[in-house]
This record gives structure tokens, sequence and C-alpha cells, in this order.
């Protein structure tokens, strides 16, 4: 089994490295990670012509071979994908990102894009995302509030998930998204297959925009953030909260009908142009 492990947060990453020594037992390891923080990005590959990602190679421990990319983690895999660092991958694992990674926040999240684009190329991804405790959004957790992150508790989780994983694999590539509460190991109330939610634990409330000192015309981007509200335990967010490992399999985008919409002036606006 060749595992490739991959993140969003850069090679130098606590997560990442807890990630990589919990997956050396299951098989051979190989690291392809961003070069520094590229959070948020979802599933992107950057504008290859602009960016002319650099590959280096490093050392990573329990990994056989470890490499830095100057690109988003999507990019990482898609190289892998194509062969660039030799064979490829039977799993792609993704993580562990500090703040979890649940509800609308896996649409632009670099971990979860990490595993879809594992998927695009017919193989598995798994994110491995860890709550992060005291102030933090979806998705990211603030550099003080990291001094506290339980990391063997997600490291536990992911090798017991994608062990199981290994022994059964989907007939047909998927994305498993993981969520660990930070807790630990024995403080887990167990785990739940849970729904996406569309509830938002902390949302921004407002951005504005805040002269920059001594530069003229240039602003910081200010962002306010409302209240955290309780989440309802059936959503992955809501589970995590309440102490649960959160497991949800992540389907692809397809088209689907809107209820309750009446598309008759799209049809006949696209009807005059297409000639029906």
């Amino acid at each position: 089994m060749r595992i490739l492990v991959t993140n969003d947060d850069g090679i130098e990453s606590t997560g990442l490295h807890e990630l990589v020594l919990a997956m050396s037992s299951l098989g051979e390891v190989i690291v392809v990670a961003p070069d520094s923080e590229y959070s948020g990005s979802g599933a992107s590959v950057g504008a290859l012509h602009m960016i002319r990602p650099e590959v280096k190679k490093v050392s990573t421990e329990g990994a056989s071979e470890a490499y830095t990319v100057s690109g988003p983690p999507a990019l990482c895999v898609l190289f892998s994908r194509m062969g660039v660092f030799g064979p490829l991958p039977d799993l792609v694992v993704s993580g562990i990102n500090p703040g979890a990674n649940v509800g609308r926040a896996i649409y632009h999240s670099g971990t979860v894009g990490a595993a879809v684009t594992a998927r695009n190329g017919n193989i598995t991804g798994v994110a491995v995302s860890q709550e992060v405790t005291g102030f933090g959004i979806e998705g990211q957790g603030w550099d003080d509030a990291l001094v506290g992150q339980l990391w063997p508790t997600a490291a536990t989780v992911a090798k017991r998930v994608v062990a199981a994983l290994i022994t059964s694999m989907p007939p047909k590539a998927a994305v498993l998204n993981v969520n660990v509460p930070n807790l630990p190991l024995h403080e887990l109330k167990g785990w739940k297959y849970s729904e996406v939610g569309m509830t938002v634990p902390r949302s921004m409330r407002s951005a504005s925009l805040e002269p920059r000192p001594g530069h003229d015309g240039s602003y910081w981007v200010r962002m306010d953030y409302g209240d955290s509200v309780v989440l309802p335990i059936e959503e992955d967010g809501g589970a995590v909260e309440a102490g649960y490992v959160a497991l949800s399999w992540l389907s692809r985008f397809r088209h689907e009908e809107v209820e309750a919409f009446d598309d008759s002036a799209i049809r006949l606006a696209m009807d005059a142009v297409t000639g029906g």
C-alpha cells in the first residue's frame, strides 16, 4: 500500500508530521506537501504558467520519500497522479488540519481539496481535521489556540480509519471527510456518520476596509465574526462539538433540478441564443 500524505498548512505543520508517523505502519508513505501555508485553497492548482512550481526533496520521519511543492495541496496530488514522484499512490491522506472542516468550510478547505483531487484521478482520498479549542473559525485555528492541540487523538483516529479502509476499499474512488474533537482519546463519546451541515458555528458578520498606515490608497480588510451557536448533532460540526468523531462521505458535484423554481425564463433565453 503506497500512501501519499499531504496537507494545506505546509511541510512544517505538526499535524502533517503526526499523520505521517501514524500512517507509516500501514504502508509505504510518501510526503508531497506545500512548501508554505495554503489554507483555504480548496481544490485550486494555481496559475501554473505564473507560479512555475518548484519541487524540493526534503526529509520527513516515517516517510520513504518527501518533497515540497511551491503550490497548493491539490497541485501536490495532481503531480503525484501524473507520476512525478514515482509509482502512483493507492491512497491519499490529507491533514491533520488544525480546525474542523465541516459544513460549508469543505468547499474552501485545501485539506478536503487534496482528497477531492485524488478522487478526480480515481484514487480514494481521506481528509483528516481536528477541532480547535478556543477561538477558531471553521477550517482553521488561530496560532495561539494551537498550543492546546491534542494531535495524538486525531492521529490515532486517522490510523484506525485508514487501516479499516485499506481492508475494504470502496469499489469506486471516494472521499471520506474525518473530523475529530480536540479531546483526549478516552474522552471521545464515539463516532457518527454525519450530514454535511448548513449551520455555521461562527460566521463572518461583516468586513470593512481599514486604512493601512503609511500606505496611501492601501487597506487592510477588517473581519468581524458573530457569536458562536450550538450546531445540531445530526450535522458534522454538531457531532464534533458534542465529542463525537464525524465521518462524512463527500459526493461529487452533479446537476440537480432546483425545487419549486420556474425556469421558463432561462429556457426561453437559451432557446433564443441557441436556436432551441
